[in-house]
């Protein structure tokens, strides 16, 4: 059994990593946007994914809004994914076997989400994994990714230097974040296709391929 001495860290993001939720956000923003008048495509979807919802509605609306507006429409958008996603959530292949292996190995795990906090209670608690991580970081309130805010976070409260910490993220800005982090990062193409992942370390279609000796190799 393989035990790295709680030096090392894994920060998973959750929203195409852990869970595939991609359906349901996209779901809600579509109903958000259409509200407001303006189209929202599945490529704008794709680009904005892994970002804050401030982030999204600035990109999409192409202005900032007032902070006040900005949290009632991101609490509306949060509250329908919820009520999409109840009973639906299902862990991606290779998580539960992944996150077994790195709690064997004594890794530090942590959630680093953009997502705000209730979204991460309720699929952490439907899908059963809180045993698994040692910390659990929200970006809704913070700079959003690609700004490696959430991940440095992530790494204080393990108590673990950046450098020592591999990020596994599935989306644009969130790869661009970690290494912003100054962290390595496994990419998994859930969400984007591989070329479009290209700045992360290793790139893999789900982590049933991700084998000790590959990891091993990275932390090197």
């Amino acid at each position: 059994m393989l035990n790295f001495d709680l030096r090392y860290a894994v920060i998973w993001d959750m929203d195409g990593v852990l869970v595939n939720t991609g359906e349901f956000h996209y779901q809600a923003w579509e109903s958000i946007f259409n509200e407001l008048g303006f189209p929202f495509s599945e490529n704008q979807f794709k680009e904005t994914f892994g970002m804050n919802n401030a982030g999204i509605l600035e990109v999409i609306l192409h202005q900032n809004l007032p902070p006040g507006q900005t949290q009632k429409i991101s609490d509306r958008k949060e509250r329908l994914f919820r009520q999409a996603v109840k009973g639906k959530a299902a862990l991606l292949p290779g998580i539960a076997n992944t996150l077994e292996a790195f709690s064997k190995w004594s890794l530090k795990q942590a959630i680093a989400s953009s997502a705000p906090p209730q979204n991460i209670d309720v699929l952490v608690n439907e899908l059963k994994i809180s045993k698994y991580f040692d910390a659990i970081v929200s970006g809704s309130d913070i700079p959003g990714k690609p700004d490696p805010a959430v991940f440095l976070e992530a790494a204080s409260q393990l108590d673990i230097r950046p450098e020592n910490c591999i990020v596994i993220e599935d989306a644009i800005p969130g790869v661009q974040g970690a290494k912003n982090a100054g962290m390595k990062c496994i990419a998994v193409t859930t969400t984007n296709p591989a070329e479009a992942l290209s700045k992360a370390d290793l790139i893999f279609p789900d982590l049933v391929g991700l084998d000790q000796e590959t990891f091993l190799e990275l932390l090197k």
